[in-house]
């Protein structure tokens, strides 16, 4: 999903929407000012905008940042942006898949990012923006119940692996509901606005994020099975080493993986790697 008006400002005409991009763009000029403020810019900060899209959104946070990075995918939005900051030093325009672009790579540094992101693409984006060394804040546009399920508690029904992974590394704040007649063309879903805050001590360190990710995804993929059983199969282990597990990390073994809190996920994948009868 990228950001847009329906007003030109740069004059011509605006390239069709392409639906096999999930363009659906903002043009609610009151969203764009509260998407804007929730990155709290100061002159110091390098900013990252995935999706540009036709600019309107860029065009409130430029001139905010010291530094202005554009990742566009759509080669004709992204040339636009280009002619239209061309004499503008602080902006960059990249043409390129998001998923292929470095973000610390590009920032050169610290940076803030900042989305509206694709429907169909915004998992791997916003594990993506997980990845170390992670951006100082981030805030997206996404699907309603993906903002739901991010923040959601241990115990309820959008609580799975990414309410864990997003938890383990960050504050999240849903900050306000989208409808679809914000956008053109609208989309068929609500859309919702969330802040990812860094913590400053995340329940797992970098080193342990892919162990972690490839438990929470798998132990997730088991959702109804009780720990013991989930982590029988997943080990290739007896009862009696699947309960030894469970007590090393102090999870009951008649659980079920959607109750499990980011911190219980973090004790178990610790005492598996300090298990050398667990390794894999």
């Amino acid at each position: 999903m990228a950001a847009s008006g329906r007003r030109r400002d740069d004059g011509g005409r605006m390239p069709p929407t392409r639906k096999s991009l999930g363009q659906h763009f903002l043009d609610d000029p009151r969203i764009l000012d509260r998407i804007a403020d929730a990155l709290e810019l100061t002159p110091h900060d390098t900013l990252i905008e995935i999706g540009p899209g036709r600019g309107s959104l860029t065009a409130r946070l430029h001139g905010k940042p010291r530094r202005l990075v554009l990742i566009e995918y759509d080669r004709a939005l992204a040339e636009r942006l280009r002619q239209r900051y061309a004499d503008d030093a602080s902006v960059t325009v990249i043409q390129a898949d998001v998923l292929t672009v470095n973000f610390a790579e590009v920032a050169g540094g610290p940076f803030k990012l900042v989305g509206n992101i694709p429907y169909y693409i915004t998992t791997p984006i916003l594990f993506r923006a997980l990845e170390p060394p992670r951006p100082q804040r981030a805030v997206f546009l996404v699907q309603r119940e993906v903002a739901q399920r991010m923040a959601a508690k241990p115990g309820t029904s959008e609580y799975g692996a990414l309410s864990v992974n997003a938890q383990a590394l960050s504050k999240l704040d849903v900050l306000f509901r989208i409808a679809p007649g914000s956008f053109n063309p609208p989309p068929k879903v609500e859309s919702a606005v969330v802040r990812v805050t860094p913590l400053d001590s995340p329940i797992i360190t970098d080193d342990e994020q892919p162990r972690f990710r490839r438990l929470v995804q798998d132990a997730f993929g088991l959702r109804r099975k009780q720990m013991r059983r989930v982590v029988r199969e997943l080990l290739s282990i007896d009862a009696p080493a699947a309960d030894a597990l469970l007590a090393a990390a102090e999870i009951g073994p008649s659980v079920r993986p959607e109750t499990l809190s980011a911190d219980a996920f973090a004790r178990l994948a610790r005492a598996i790697s300090r298990d050398s009868s667990a390794r894999s």
